[in-house]
Order: structure tokens, then sequence, then C-alpha cells
């Protein structure tokens, strides 16, 4: 990949039959990689878990859509659909509540917050948000969690090199899916929804809780990397002033997450080992 321009970051996107030509993200300059496929300066390493690590992320959109499906048809018939697309720019990445108000505000929606404990037939953000976890928590403990394997290969090499490690997730069901999808001992620290709201964290596109990561790590933003899926997820590490981003294309977005700051983009781990 070299090294990048200094008027315009590019991001270089691979794929399984190697890189193609690179699309232009920004207007700051990227390291030179290393071995990991990362630059030399970095030691620390900020995944987000679902979509980059785990394949749940197939699971939170079937139940992001039953969810919004259901209550748009409830609200007014005929409605138009959740989408592949309202996911990937509205919910993806987001903590559960976040993702309600700014989906339904792209239909011009506007719901009571309502309060965490409101049951999901709820019409509240809250109750909303409640109705989506309850089919997420269905699905896992029906079918499991999935991991890619190239990311786990890719993990397993991050420690071998001697690399710190997080997992940084709007999810509040982090540790059981990390438990569930057996590399917990490959995590060095937790950054997840209950953590988040405990520490009054902000969601992501804001960068709030990669640089929490970070600091658990005792790494400056500088000296860690970030990987993810998600385009608020990208967008949050490249507000961070991370060393590097990772933009992982699971959906056919490439391009998007280059235009939000990835200052790479991989279909799989794996393809950044040299």
């Amino acid at each position: 990949m070299g090294l990048r321009g200094r008027r315009h970051r590019t991001a270089t996107v691979l794929t399984g039959f190697g890189p193609s030509a690179p699309v232009a993200s920004g207007d700051v300059s990227a390291p030179a990689r290393g071995p990991l496929g990362l630059p030399e300066s970095v030691r620390v390493c900020l995944f987000d878990l679902d979509g980059v690590l785990t394949r749940t992320a197939t699971v939170h959109m079937a139940a992001w859509k039953r969810t919004f499906d259901g209550f748009l048809q409830e609200r007014e018939p005929g409605s138009a659909e959740f989408t592949q697309l309202d996911y990937n720019r509205y919910v993806d990445g987001k903590p559960r509540a976040d993702g309600v108000r700014d989906f339904l505000a792209s239909r011009g929606i506007t719901l009571p917050e309502g309060s965490a404990g409101d049951p999901a037939d709820a019409a509240t953000v809250q109750g909303i948000a409640t109705r989506k976890n309850a089919l997420v928590l269905q699905e896992l403990e029906e079918h499991g969690v999935e991991v890619y394997p190239g990311s786990v290969t890719y993990l397993k090499a991050v420690k071998d090199a001697g690399l710190a490690t997080a997992v940084v997730t709007a999810s509040a069901n982090g540790e059981q899916v990390i438990a569930a999808a057996g590399f917990a001992d490959l995590i060095d620290v937790r950054v997840d929804g209950v953590v988040a709201a405990a520490e009054n964290l902000r969601g992501k596109p804001a960068p709030d809780t990669f640089l929490a990561g970070a600091r658990l790590l005792s790494a400056e933003p500088a000296e860690a990397v970030v990987f993810e899926d998600a385009l608020s997820g990208v967008a949050a590490g490249r507000a961070g002033n991370f060393g590097y981003v990772v933009g992982v294309d699971r959906v056919g977005h490439a391009a998007e997450l280059a235009a939000q700051g990835a200052d790479v983009v991989v279909q799989d781990l794996a393809e950044l080992l040299s």
C-alpha cells in the first residue's frame, strides 16, 4: 500500500484477489504498513465486535428489520420497509436507543423517549430498543455466535506480536458474545454498552468509547488502530485522531467506509497479514 499523499488520504481497498484502485477518503496522510498491515507505531488494537470479529451483524440487521417493519406497518400500513441501507446509515455501530431515534428521524417520526424499563410493546424509543434486544438474545440463544475465521487468525497474530487488544462495541451483550465466541483469552479489555452507560460515554460516531479503550490500555490515540465495519464506527475512529483506521467491508460499502475516513478497507482481516 505504501505511503499516502500529503494532500489527500487514500484508502486502499483490498479483496481476496489483491488490492483494487485506491479510493480518495480525506485530507490527511497515512503512514506505511508493518507486518500486520499496520503502521509500526501502533501498539494497541481496538476491535469492533459485530461484523468485525463475529457474524452477529447479520443477526442485528434481522432483529432491527423485524422490529422496525412491525412498528412501521402498525403505525402506517404500506410504509417502506427497513433496508440494509437504512441499517448501514442510521443504526449500525450505534447504541440501540440512538439507532431507534436516528432511523425514525429519517422517516420523519418522533417518539417519546420513555425509560429503560419500558416493555417491548411500548411506543417509545426505549420500548422499541427493548423489543429489538429481545429478538437478538433469542437468536443468539437458539443459534449461538459465529466468528469470522480470518478475524480470529488476525487476532491471534496481533497477540503473538505483543500488541494489546480491546473490544469496543455498542452492544450491551458484549461480554456474553465474546465468551460464546471463544476468544475471550485474546481480549485484554472490553468497552461495551454496559460500560458506556455506566461512564456516560457517547456512542459512535463520537469517539468516546474508542478513546476509553485506548485509555484502559494506557495508550495514546496515535498509538492505536481502530477496526470497524460500520460507517459510524469509522467516523468515530477518524474523529478520535487514532493512528490508523481499518474499514471492514462485509456488505459492499467499501467506498462509503473510505469516505468516512478509513485508511484501508478489507473484506477480511486476514488480508492484512503479510
